[in-house]
Order: structure tokens, then C-alpha cells, then sequence
């Protein structure tokens, strides 16, 4: 099945009405001139994936979420192309730093290169850049990232997708029983599995525990920061033991169509640009602003 979408793919990338050379969706790999004939044939939208490196329990790779999420947006590119950028990890992953494997860099880094990450994508013409989360601890960062691009005006706009929602009501996506899914759990193993099976260890599920420990009892709405590793201590959430190329490429299939659809919403966008320019005017002179 993995072989059935690599071809697809391949195929995708090369159909061209004009004969033209076919045209890679990866940033990495086209020349400077093939560059700006990719940003005319993506409408000058650009694609970060943002993955993570850490501990996947027993049996998935360090790299399991950037390999996952750039997998499926390479997918979704080739439904609707658009220009992805190269591999990116720079996230927030303080919780697995006792972790051997894990690279969790400074706050402040995450943010600065994060900034200058995706102003450098503008100044190469990408006016519009989303940024497609496959690691769950980046959620916050992004989420204050998006608005931080409010700080000061811009020329391009910034969008922010989770590529992390099940698959709920897709049978072949549906896990093996209950309480199997989490981090490193069957669903994730199970995407790695139709993304780089190589990489996949299943057979290892069971030389570690993905029990929730639950050591800390707090109120609801009161939190810290070491909440996560009361719970999992191991890194990892489920049992991974049933993962399977075919509920992999099953769910991977719904999530690079949401990204595709997505890119399409991007492209199609008028409004977001417009109210941003708006806003930014008016931040430069509020006491201006019509009170409505």
C-alpha cells in the first residue's frame, strides 16, 4: 500500500499540460529557477511541516512526528501543490528531556528561529505560510506564535494547521480496542508504519509500560508544567503493540486530504490578508479607529 502512494505521488509530480520538467514540492530539491516557477504553480503558498525529536516509547524512531507530518503534507502536495519547506524539529519537548534522544532547544530559540524561519520563507516570495503541527507539545508555541505575528506589520500572512485530529469515523483508521492510542501509542506507530515501516519496532510495544501512572492529583483547571511525566514517566501512552501499515496509511490518507483541503482554503483566502493590513493600519494610529 505504502508503494501504491509513493507512485501516486511520483505520478502527480510529473503530469505537466506544457511538458514541462516536473516540478518537486520540496523546497530542498528544486534549482533556483525551477524555485520561482514553483512559487507561480503554488500561488506563492508554502508549506512548513514542524515535527519534534524525541522518545517514541519502545518502538518508534526519535524523528516519529517530523517523519509523519512531513510524509502526509508531501501527500497533500501532490493533491494541491504547494512548496514545502525542508525538515523542521525546533519545538517545545521539555518533558522528554530525561529522554537519551531527545534535542529540546531554549524557549527563546524555538520562537527567534521560528520568526526568522518563516520571514526568511516570505522574503523567497511565500506570501502565505502554513505551518502543519504533527507533535502535540508544539500546540501552545504555535498558538502563540500565531498571534505574536500581530506584534509588528507584515507582508505575509501566517496560518496554523493541526495535522494531529483522529480519524474518528474512518473504520480502517479506528484502533484495535480501547486505550491503546497516545503518545507512541498503536495510532502513531501505525503512521510510521506506512510512512517509513523500516523504522517501525511494534514487535518491542511490550519491554516498556505506556500505563498512566497518575501521581499528581490537582484540581481541575490547576497546572504545571511536570504534569505530563506524573503520568508517563516512560514517554509513552498506550500500547503499540497492535500498530499496522494498513490503519496508518488509512489515517494518513484523511489527514493529507485535511492538509490538501487546507492549502486549498489558503490559496483561496482574500479576506485574512485584507483585515490583516487593516489591522495593522489601525494599530498604527488607534486613537483613529472608529469606536463601533
Amino acid at each position: 500500500m505504502t508503494r501504491r502512494i509513493v507512485a501516486l505521488i511520483l505520478f502527480a509530480l510529473s503530469a505537466s499540460s506544457l511538458g514541462a520538467q516536473p516540478l518537486s514540492p520540496k523546497w530542498e530539491e528544486l534549482t533556483a529557477g525551477d524555485f520561482m516557477r514553483a512559487l507561480d504553480a503554488a500561488a506563492h503558498s508554502c508549506v512548513l511541516p514542524f515535527g519534534i525529536i524525541e522518545k517514541h516509547g519502545p518502538a518508534g524512531p526519535l524523528g516519529t512526528d517530523l517523519i509523519n507530518v512531513r510524509y502526509t503534507t508531501l501527500l497533500a502536495a501532490a493533491d494541491e501543490y504547494a512548496v514545502v519547506f525542508p525538515d523542521y524539529y525546533f519545538g517545545q519537548i521539555f518533558e522528554a528531556r530525561h529522554q537519551p534522544g531527545t534535542v529540546a532547544y531554549s524557549s527563546r530559540l524555538q520562537l527567534d528561529l521560528l520568526q526568522e524561519t518563516v520571514a526568511e520563507m516570505a522574503r523567497n516570495g511565500c506570501r502565505k505560510i502554513m505551518i502543519v503541527n504533527g507533535h502535540g507539545g508544539n500546540t501552545a508555541l504555535l498558538q502563540y506564535f500565531a498571534q505574536t505575528q500581530l506584534d509588528a506589520p507584515k507582508d505575509y500572512v501566517v496560518y496554523v494547521l493541526s495535522a494531529l485530529i483522529s480519524a474518528a469515523g474512518v473504520p480502517a483508521a479506528a484502533p484495535s480496542r480501547p486505550g491503546v492510542d497516545g503518545h507512541a501509542g498503536e495510532g502513531e506507530i501505525s503512521n510510521v508504519m506506512a510512512s517509513r515501516p523500516d523504522l517501525a519496532h511494534p514487535e518491542r510495544s511490550s519491554t516498556q509500560s505506556g500505563a498512566d501512572l497518575n501521581r499528581l492529583e490537582l484540581p481541575e483547571g490547576l497546572y504545571t508544567g511536570i504534569w505530563w511525566y506524573a503520568k508517563f514517566p516512560n514517554h509513552y501512552q498506550g500500547d503499540s503493540s497492535g500498530a499496522n501499515a494498513a490503519r496508518g496509511t488509512a489515517a494518513t490518507r484523511v489527514t493529507a486530504t485535511r492538509i490538501a483541503n487546507a492549502i486549498r482554503a489558503m490559496k483561496r483566502d482574500e479576506v485574512g490578508p485584507r483585515l490583516q493590513k487593516e489591522f495593522f493600519d489601525q494599530a498604527s494610529k488607534p486613537v483613529t479607529t472608529r469606536q463601533q
